[in-house]
C-alpha cells in the first residue's frame, strides 16, 4: 500500500511537471507535439512586438514569436520565433515586421518566395523589411507639415516686428486717422444709401407710371411696325421693283443698239450724216452772207429782163 501511495504521487508530480512544461511552453507560442523549426530574423526597432504574437502568411497564423533580444554589439535586435515545419518556403523569403493594429501592436509576416533556392530549416536567418503602418504614415505626414507651419509662424512674427519697427508714433497715428477717416466715409455711403432708399420709396408710384409708359410706347411702337407690315408699303416695292428692272431692261437695249434710240445713238452713219448735213447748212448759211442777191431778188422793173440777162452771162 505504501508503494502505491509513492508511485501515485510520483506520477502525480511528473504529470504536474509535464502540465507546467507544456503550458509554459504554449504560453510562449512553443508546441511539444507539432513539427516546427526555429528562425531568426533581425531589426533595427521593433517596439510595439512581444513574446507569443503570431507570425502570419497571407493573414494565417503558422507559427509565433519566442524571444526578442539584443545582438551582440547591441545595436540591432534579433527575433526568435517558430513557424510549422511542413511549409515549403524558399530561404529567400522575407520576416516583414508590420502595425497589427491602431493602437500601435506589432506583429511579424513571412512574404514567402517560390524560387529555385533552398527550402527553410531550422536555425536560418530570414531577410528583415519594416511596413510603414498607420501611425508612422500620419508622423511622416504630420513632420513635414509641423516644419512648415513653424516657418510660417517665424515669417509672420518677422514681418510684425519689421511693421512695428517701421511704424514709428506719427505713423501709427497717420494710420489711425486713415483708418478713421475710412470709417466715416463708409458712415457716409450708408446714409448716402439711406437716402436713396428713401427717394426710392417716396417716388415708387412715379417710377412705375414711368415704366408703364415705356411699356405702353414699346407696345405701341410694336403695332406700327405690325400695320407698316400689312400696309400697301409692300406692294409699293414689289412695283418700285418692277419698274427698276423695266428701266434697267429699256437701258441694256439702248447700249445694245435695240429699237429707234438704240440705233440713233450707237448708229454711225447717222451722226456722220448729220455731221455732213450740218458742215453743208453752215456752207450754205456762209454764202448766203456773202452772196444774198443769188438766194432772194428785189426788182420792182424789168425783172425778166435782168434775169434773161443773167442767164445770157452764165451762158
Amino acid at each position: 500500500m505504501i508503494k502505491s501511495k509513492e508511485i501515485k504521487s510520483l506520477l502525480v508530480v511528473l504529470s504536474g511537471v509535464f502540465l507546467f512544461i507544456f503550458g509554459f511552453n504554449f504560453l510562449k507560442g512553443t508546441s511539444l507535439f507539432d513539427n516546427e523549426i526555429k528562425l531568426y530574423a533581425v531589426f533595427e526597432n521593433v517596439e510595439g512586438l512581444q513574446g507569443g504574437t503570431s507570425i502570419t502568411v497571407n493573414g494565417l497564423s503558422i507559427g509565433k514569436v519566442n524571444t526578442i533580444d539584443l545582438s551582440k554589439n547591441s545595436k540591432s535586435v534579433i527575433v526568435t520565433f517558430r513557424i510549422r515545419g511542413d511549409l515549403k518556403f524558399s530561404k529567400n523569403s522575407i520576416a516583414e515586421l508590420y502595425e497589427a493594429g491602431l493602437i500601435g501592436g506589432k506583429s511579424i509576416a513571412i512574404i514567402p518566395k517560390f524560387d529555385e533556392s533552398a527550402f527553410l530549416k531550422s536555425g536560418d536567418t530570414l531577410k528583415s523589411s519594416v511596413k510603414s503602418g498607420f501611425t508612422q504614415t500620419i508622423s511622416d505626414r504630420i513632420v513635414p507639415l509641423e516644419q512648415k507651419l513653424e516657418s510660417i509662424l517665424t515669417q509672420t512674427d518677422t514681418l510684425f516686428t519689421g511693421i512695428n519697427s517701421v511704424l514709428n508714433d506719427s505713423g501709427k497715428e497717420d494710420l489711425s486717422s486713415i483708418l478713421n477717416n475710412l470709417s466715416k466715409s463708409m458712415t457716409s455711403i450708408n446714409s448716402l444709401t439711406t437716402n436713396l432708399n428713401s427717394i426710392v420709396s417716396e417716388n415708387e408710384f412715379k417710377i412705375n407710371n414711368s415704366l408703364n409708359n415705356v411699356n405702353s410706347i414699346s407696345e405701341n411702337f410694336k403695332l406700327l411696325s405690325d400695320s407698316l407690315s400689312k400696309s400697301s408699303i409692300k406692294n409699293s416695292i414689289t412695283e418700285f421693283n418692277k419698274l427698276t428692272k423695266n428701266l434697267n431692261s429699256i437701258i441694256q437695249d439702248i447700249n445694245n443698239g435695240n429699237g429707234s434710240l438704240g440705233l440713233i445713238l450707237n448708229e454711225d452713219s447717222l451722226y456722220q450724216n448729220l455731221k455732213n448735213s450740218s458742215y453743208e447748212l453752215n456752207q450754205l448759211l456762209k454764202d448766203l452772207k456773202l452772196n444774198p442777191k443769188r438766194y432772194v431778188h428785189f426788182s420792182l422793173f424789168g425783172r425778166k429782163d435782168k434775169e434773161s440777162n443773167i442767164e445770157e452771162k452764165e451762158k
